[in-house]
């Protein structure tokens, strides 16, 4: 799945988002709103990781759906 699907499908994704990141509230969920450089933002801020990680962790999320 490409990010234009997910950003498409963002309110069906955010069970999958959880899953994959537990630590995203819902008030971040819905202030990413589908934005990938966002979601990449959170993630750094809440799990400690490079801009680089977030976005292969991005990447891979995107990949295996």
């Amino acid at each position: 799945m490409n990010w234009d699907q997910v950003e498409g499908k963002w309110k069906e994704m955010t069970g999958s988002l959880r899953a994959k990141w537990a630590d995203l509230t819902d008030d971040d969920i819905a202030e990413i709103n589908g934005n990938r450089e966002a979601l990449e933002g959170k993630i750094q801020a809440k799990y400690g990781k490079t801009k680089e990680q977030a976005k292969e962790e991005v990447e891979s999320f995107t990949k295996q759906l």
